[in-house]
């Protein structure tokens, strides 16, 4: 049976759900939004793989979403967020794009009144903004260049779909260890209406011949290359990075550090590193617009930066 943490106290609760989430500054984030706005509500860490039990928690009458001119919900993170799918009521475009769903917010049928469950992917948003509110110049650093995404995985579909929607990118390059893993990112991302100009690069001589890239975004964990294919794509990175053009990265991994050898490798190669806790931050100010109804301009911003940055030192120690 999962522990369900208590929400007696509380006015509206909502949840993280998924596992592992030890890590998640999640609750943390949106706890600073709540206080800052004076609501008695909380995202309680929900570290589960039962869906189950998470469906009939968001039925509850204290789950977000009873508010009648807002609603609220939950962050759905991994391994839900393609098993969820199935039990929502519609899709944003965002959360049909990618194929997953980070999070699920509540509104109510003009007709029927009856409650809909709602998924979106905010991860997108937090790439996206992660880039816009960091570069003052994006004309100069990565607009109509390619885009440059490094791995393969469920990241990695977000990226591509940020750097193709909204930055863009005249092409994406993918980098990876795995030719199998990109085959599938390229097709995915085809099906779904935005793979066209995806490629492959796998050798550093393929690169050497390719424009530089603009916007680059990493989402492999931080690790030292060891096997053949590992080297390789190191390599091909460090060969793209090296080129004339110096736009901007940003560095996904930030557990356990944010600073990363991709961020130190493109630093010392001249680019602008933009630290993974950017994107986690935009993500879920996003989120805080679904389930508060608030612009964004009427959430702390500031505060929710001074907060995760505390954080993030706080670790260190």
């Amino acid at each position: 049976m999962t522990d369900t943490p208590s929400s007696d106290h509380l006015d509206r609760v909502g949840y993280l759900f998924g596992h592992p989430i030890t890590h998640s500054m999640s609750p943390l984030l949106h706890q600073t939004v709540y206080d800052s706005l004076g609501l008695n509500w909380a995202q309680l860490p929900l570290d589960s793989t039962d869906m189950d039990h998470f469906l009939e928690l968001i039925r509850n009458p204290k789950f977000y979403g009873r508010c009648p001119d807002n609603s609220v919900g939950a962050s759905v993170t991994m391994p839900h967020k393609v098993a969820i799918l199935k039990h929502l009521d519609s899709l944003t475009p965002e959360g049909r794009g990618v194929g997953a769903c980070n999070t699920l917010f509540v509104r109510n049928d003009p007709i029927t009144n009856r409650r809909l469950y709602m998924g979106t992917n905010t991860d997108v948003v937090g790439i996206r903004d992660a880039f816009y509110q960091n570069i003052s110049d994006p004309d100069a650093c990565f607009h109509d260049r390619p885009g440059l995404v490094i791995g393969g995985g469920g990241a990695a579909r977000s990226a591509v779909y940020a750097l193709k929607k909204w930055m863009r990118a005249s092409k994406i390059y993918i980098v990876n260890r795995d030719r199998s893993e990109v085959d599938t990112v390229i097709g995915e991302c085809t099906a779904r209406g935005f793979g066209e100009g995806m490629l492959h690069v796998a050798t550093v001589a393929e690169a050497e011949k390719m424009e530089g890239p603009g916007a680059v975004v990493a989402c492999v964990p931080n690790f030292s290359p060891r096997t053949v294919a590992e080297k390789e794509a190191r390599a091909v990175l460090e060969c793209l990075l090296g080129k004339d053009h110096k736009g901007a990265i940003l560095e996904m991994c930030y557990h356990p550090t944010p600073w990363t050898e991709i961020a130190d490798i493109s630093q010392k190669l001249g680019w602008n590193v933009i630290l993974g806790t950017e994107a986690m931050i935009w993500q879920g100010l996003e989120q805080d617009r679904y389930w508060t109804g608030k612009d964004l301009h009427e959430l702390p911003v500031k505060k929710v930066h001074q907060v995760i940055a505390a954080k993030l030192n706080e670790s260190k120690i």
